[in-house]
C-alpha cells in the first residue's frame, strides 16, 4: 500500500487515503483480472467478519469521480445472531462510462456468487479479482457531477432534530430557573441581614 499525501481537509475528516492495486486504463477492459491470493490467517479472517458485521465499506476515486462499495455481507437464515453467515467479497466488477476521452461516470458492484466465508475462525485462501466495462454514454463531461450533487443538495436532506432543539431550550430554562431561585435565595437572605 501506497499512502497518499492527504489536503488538510481530508485529514480533519478522518480520511487515511492509499493507493489501490487495481489498474483501470481508459477503454481497456478486463475480466476477472486478479488483483492478489492471499492466506488468511485466523486472525484476519476474525477482523474481516467484524468489519462485515458492522457494514465497512470501501471508497475509491476515479478521476475525482467517488466510489462505495460494501467489502462482504450477512446472511442472516436464522433470528439467532449465532446462525448468521458471514462473507467477504471477492469480485469487483468496475462498470465505467465515457464520452469521446472523458469519464463520465464509473459504477462499482460486488458478486454475489463470488463470496468466501468468514463466519468460523479458520485459514482461508483468498483469489481477490476485479472485471472493467468501458461504455460509451452521450453525457456532456460538464454534466458528470450532477448525479452527486442532486444526491446531496440542501432540500433533500434537510432535517430539522425538534426532539434536541426543544430538549435544549427546556434545559436553558431549567438552569436559568434553577440559578434565580438560588441567586433569590440569597439575596433575600443578604438583604435580611
Amino acid at each position: 500500500m501506497k499512502e497518499k499525501k492527504e489536503a488538510l481537509g481530508e485529514v480533519l475528516n478522518g480520511d487515511r487515503l492509499v493507493s489501490a492495486p487495481y489498474q483501470l486504463d481508459f477503454l481497456r477492459e478486463k475480466d476477472s483480472e486478479v488483483v492478489c491470493k492471499k492466506r488468511l490467517s485466523k486472525e484476519e479472517v476474525g477482523q474481516f467478519r467484524a468489519a462485515v458485521k458492522k457494514d465497512y465499506y470501501f471508497q475509491m476515486y476515479y478521476d475525482d469521480l467517488p466510489i462505495w462499495g460494501f467489502i462482504g455481507k450477512v446472511d442472516k437464515e436464522g433470528k439467532d445472531p449465532s446462525d448468521f453467515k458471514y462473507y467477504l467479497f471477492k469480485h469487483i466488477h468496475f462498470d465505467i462510462f465515457y464520452n469521446k476521452d472523458r469519464v463520465i461516470e464509473i459504477n462499482v458492484r460486488t458478486d454475489p456468487n463470488a463470496l468466501v466465508d468468514v463466519t468460523e475462525d479458520k485459514e482461508v485462501d483468498v483469489e481477490f479479482l476485479y472485471t472493467v466495462k468501458w461504455k460509451d454514454t452521450n453525457t456532456p463531461f460538464d454534466k458528470r457531477m450532477d448525479k452527486y450533487s442532486q444526491s446531496s443538495s440542501l432540500p433533500h436532506h434537510l432535517e430539522i432534530h425538534w426532539f434536541s432543539i426543544i430538549n435544549s431550550c427546556v434545559t436553558v430554562l431549567l438552569l436559568t430557573g434553577f440559578l434565580a431561585t438560588i441567586l433569590m435565595r440569597v439575596l433575600k437572605n443578604d438583604f435580611v441581614k
